[in-house]
C-alpha cells in the first residue's frame, strides 16, 4: 500500500476508534452543549425584550435573530473542550505512547481525534440550531449558496478550534487541567459580538472584544444567515482559522513526536 493508503486506513480507525468512544461515554458532550443551550434559553425568554431594545429590535423575535449565530460559534467553543479532555486522558492513560510503538501511520493518531471532533462539533451545532429554530429563530432571505456558505465557515472554524484543543489536551497533565486550559474556547464568545454589538460596550473593552477571533466569525455568519453587512470580516475569519489551524497542528505535531519522559 502508498503512504497515503495507510494514512487513510489508520485515520480512518483512529476516527471509528474515537466515534466509539464518544457514543459510550455522551455525558461530557452532552454536558457541555448544556451551556450554549441555557444561555440561549435564558437570553431570549429571560432578557429578551429588554436585550432587542438595546441593539434597536422590537421584541425578542429580533434578539434571537441576532444572538443565535453566536451561539452557534459558542457551540464550537464549547464542544472542542471535549477533545481536549479526550486527548489529555489518552496521554494519562498511556495509549498515545503505545500507538508511537505501533506500525502506524503517525499522524492518524492526531488526524482521528480531529477528524471526530469537527463531526462532533457539527452535529451539536446542528442541535443547538435546531433548538433556536423551535424557539422562532428564521433564515428565510439566506440563498443555498450562503447556507453552504455558512456551513464551510462553520466546519473552518471547527477544524481550527479542534487543533488548539488537540494541542492543550497534549500539554495538558490530567484532565481536569485540559478542562481549565480549554476554558478560554468557552469564555471568548462571552466578551465578542455574540450578544451585544461591540460599538456598545465601553470603549477600553471594546479592542478586547473585536481583536479576537470569534467577533468576525460571528459577524460574517450573521451576514450569512441574516443579510447584514459583512466587510471585511470574512477575510478576517478565514485568515484566523487558517493560523490557529497551522499553529494548533504544528504544536500538537511537535508534542506528539516528542520523546516520552
Amino acid at each position: 500500500m502508498s503512504s497515503l493508503s495507510l494514512a487513510v486506513r489508520d485515520s480512518s480507525t483512529m476516527l471509528r476508534r474515537n466515534l466509539l468512544h464518544a457514543r459510550r461515554y455522551p455525558s461530557l458532550t452532552l454536558n457541555l452543549l448544556l451551556t450554549p443551550v441555557m444561555l440561549l434559553l435564558l437570553f431570549v425568554y429571560i432578557f429578551g425584550d429588554t436585550m432587542s431594545a438595546g441593539i434597536g429590535g422590537g421584541d425578542r423575535s429580533d434578539y434571537i435573530a441576532y444572538i443565535v449565530p453566536g451561539i452557534l460559534l459558542m457551540t464550537i467553543g464549547s464542544t472542542v473542550v471535549g477533545t481536549a479532555v479526550s486527548v489529555s486522558t489518552d496521554m494519562a492513560e498511556g495509549i498515545i505512547a503505545r500507538f508511537r510503538t505501533m506500525a502506524i501511520h503517525r499522524g492518524s493518531v492526531l488526524f482521528g481525534h480531529v477528524a471526530g471532533s469537527v463531526l462532533q462539533a457539527i452535529a451539536s451545532v446542528v442541535l443547538v440550531g435546531a433548538v433556536g429554530v423551535a424557539m422562532g429563530f428564521r433564515s428565510t432571505d439566506a440563498t443555498v449558496l450562503e447556507w453552504l456558505a455558512a456551513f464551510g465557515l462553520l466546519a473552518l472554524v471547527s477544524l481550527a478550534f479542534t487543533w488548539i484543543a488537540v494541542g492543550m489536551g497534549m500539554g495538558s497533565p490530567n484532565a481536569e487541567a485540559a478542562s481549565n486550559n480549554a476554558m478560554p474556547l468557552i469564555l471568548l464568545p462571552l466578551i465578542s459580538s455574540a450578544f451585544t454589538p461591540v460599538e456598545s460596550m465601553p470603549g477600553w473593552f471594546q479592542p478586547i472584544a473585536e481583536y479576537q477571533p470569534f467577533t468576525p466569525a460571528i459577524e460574517t455568519l450573521r451576514g450569512l444567515l441574516l443579510g447584514t453587512e459583512i466587510g471585511n470580516s470574512g477575510w478576517i475569519t478565514i485568515a484566523w482559522c487558517l493560523g490557529l489551524t497551522v499553529l494548533g497542528y504544528r504544536w500538537s505535531k511537535a508534542q506528539f513526536d516528542r520523546d516520552p519522559k
